[in-house]
């Protein structure tokens, strides 16, 4: 179970890339997350970046410590979530999390396909882990620009409702939507 942190919330990066974790290939996507959120997020945030390489059993443990030991309210991957045999990412999401929230990666999509066709191949998930949110979400930078925008609206309400850190945004850039206000 996450633990609800009383400072920043702890916000979880993760690349998930063979390439990026070995250092011959600059890992673009982890850096387009930490832009993206330092835009949309007004509250106090700190993070918890990982690069590794596309593994499974190597994702699901570093998904499972940035829940359960780092306390991170929302943890974010990159990479790994298209057909490619070594496209794991969704895989060792959905061995982690107690309920799988379907909508994100069909928003994700819907998003992706006004852009580009082959957005029919991407596999993007979400799914909770105790007190935890995970999102995966595509590899490049522009995609991970369209996807945040996307569902961040929802993610503060979705952290509300499992107890993890209350995230408010930049209404100017991404108003969060709260029942009643």
């Amino acid at each position: 179970m996450s633990i609800t942190p009383t400072g920043p919330v702890r916000i979880g990066i993760v690349t998930v890339s063979d390439r990026a974790s070995r250092g011959v290939y600059e890992d673009k996507g982890g850096p387009a997350i930490r832009d993206e959120l330092t835009r949309i997020i007004a509250s106090p945030w700190v993070a918890e970046a990982r690069v590794i390489p596309d593994d499974r059993d190597g994702i699901a443990a570093t998904l499972t410590e940035l829940c359960d030991v780092a306390g991170c309210a929302l943890v974010v991957t990159t990479g790994g979530t298209g057909p490619a045999p070594r496209d794991v990412t969704p895989e060792a999401t959905e061995q982690v999390c107690e309920k799988m929230m379907p909508g994100f990666g069909e928003l994700m999509r819907k998003v992706s396909l006004e852009v580009v066709p082959t957005a029919i191949l991407s596999r993007q998930t979400a799914g909770i882990r105790g007190s935890s949110l995970i999102v995966n979400l595509p590899g490049k930078p522009s995609a991970i620009h369209d996807c945040l925008m996307a569902v961040f609206p929802a993610i503060p309400y979705c952290l509300d409702l499992i107890g993890a850190g209350r995230i408010e945004t930049d209404p100017a850039v991404c108003r969060a939507f709260r029942p009643g206000g």
